[in-house]
């Protein structure tokens, strides 16, 4: 294989781990979020939006990675 082809593989593996950790993360933080409503409902509102405002961090660093996975594969 040349370089071309391995840089291709490389930043398509690489898009894919980082959006399959990104989704492993959301749903570790989901559960946490249900299990944290179950237990106390009355603060179900401040735990859901504390859950909103990681999930939003969590997309973002894996739409980081699947940029910086796409710009490996135009430099190479």
């Amino acid at each position: 294989m040349d370089a071309v082809a391995l840089g291709y593989l490389g930043a398509g593996i690489g898009a894919g781990l980082a959006i399959i950790g990104g989704g492993i993360g959301i749903g570790i933080l989901a559960n946490g979020a249900m299990h944290g409503m179950a237990r106390q409902p009355q603060s179900a509102g401040t735990i859901q939006t504390g859950m909103l405002i990681a999930a939003a961090f969590i997309e973002g660093i894996a739409f980081l990675a699947l940029v910086i996975c796409f710009l490996m594969a135009i430099a190479s």
